[in-house]
């Protein structure tokens, strides 16, 4: 069966056991091994004089270099944007060449949760551009995340499933489950061509 990599924030739950082993029960379903970043790695205990923080960072790229595909919870993570360690895992796998394939639970374009976040420090400047209180753009092509999220993701061949379910923001398993078919539908079709 194919190995997925389950990106995202969902490691910062209080659940975050139980929540891997869900997302690893829907891959399982569709013919997929879910890998989780909380996954332990043979030969980890090699690593004895790193640090925590670099042993977490050297066991995700391994477990990254071993799946076909990644998965990410895009779900906007303390700010108006996903979180920065699923980003660095969707461009570490962009670069491996290998589909990603994103959702989030909600649907509000990036650029509007990112005037929300700004608050009274966006402003429209005189040409109609929105800027922030140092004068910086604020991205807007009217995509869901940072266009290099959104465009990494469709380029690769995967697909985005977003849906606005604030009530359910960390407990919609649904969205999941969408990325989970589609990459099964891709990556058992490479696999028989």
């Amino acid at each position: 069966m194919p190995r997925v990599y389950l990106a995202g924030p969902d490691v910062f739950l209080p659940d975050a056991a139980a929540r891997a082993e869900a997302l690893k029960l829907i891959c399982a379903r569709h013919g997929l091994t879910g890998v989780s970043p909380l996954d332990a790695l043979a030969g980890e205990s090699d690593w004895p004089t790193l640090s925590e923080a670099a042993r977490i960072h050297r066991r995700n790229e391994a477990h990254m270099r071993g799946c076909a595909a990644l998965i990410a919870n895009l779900t906007p993570f303390r700010g108006p944007s996903a979180d920065v360690g699923t980003a660095y895992e969707i461009g570490f796998m962009r670069a491996l060449g290998r589909p990603v394939f994103g959702y989030a639970t909600t649907a509000r374009a990036f650029a509007a949760r990112t005037r929300e976040f700004l608050g009274a420090a966006a402003v429209l400047d005189p040409a109609g551009e929105w800027r922030d209180a140092h004068g910086m753009l604020v991205e807007d092509f009217g995509l869901f995340e940072n266009l290099m999220l959104d465009c990494a993701i469709l380029d690769s061949g995967g697909s985005l499933a977003i849906a606005e379910l604030p009530a359910a923001q960390w407990t919609d398993l649904a969205l999941f489950e969408d990325c989970a078919r589609a990459a099964a539908m891709l990556l058992l079709d490479r696999a028989t061509s």
